[in-house]
């Protein structure tokens, strides 16, 4: 059997459906067919996210049992930083002061991991990394 990641759906609070619009805009990736209250974009392997506007009233905690965050690579930390720029443009503070190098994730002293750790505005953990070689 072979397979691949189709799709994940985040049910979010309907005001949030515009935040996950520009991120993932900014982030190049594609739109797909949506409608006000519900965002789907789709990643350069053909895998879609979909944001809807319809979660409950109820507490999210990545902590919590299920998925603890969702990763985005990017292809240099100069991509990394312009993440945090964005983030900070629109008030959304870094978690675990990044971003930074994490070199306990990496196999050589030729490679970095530089991420960025955030929290949308419906507390779903997302990580911005990139993971390659040193920049010469």
């Amino acid at each position: 059997m072979k397979t691949k990641l189709s799709h994940i759906q985040f049910n979010v609070r309907p005001d949030g459906v515009p935040f996950y619009r520009d991120l993932f805009g900014f982030l190049g990736w594609q739109p797909v067919p949506d409608d006000e209250g519900t965002v789907g974009v789709e990643g350069p392997a053909g895998e879609s996210l979909w944001f809807l506007g319809i979660a409950a009233d109820t507490a999210n905690h990545y902590d919590g049992c299920g998925m603890n965050h969702v990763a985005i690579g990017a292809e240099s930390v100069a991509d990394v930083d312009a993440v945090a720029d964005f983030l900070r443009q629109r008030a959304i503070g870094a978690l675990f002061e990044t971003p930074h190098h994490r070199p306990d994730f990496t196999a050589t002293e030729d490679e970095t991991y530089y991420q960025v750790m955030f929290e949308s505005p419906d507390r779903i953990l997302f990580e911005v990394v990139y993971a390659g070689p040193k920049a010469a």
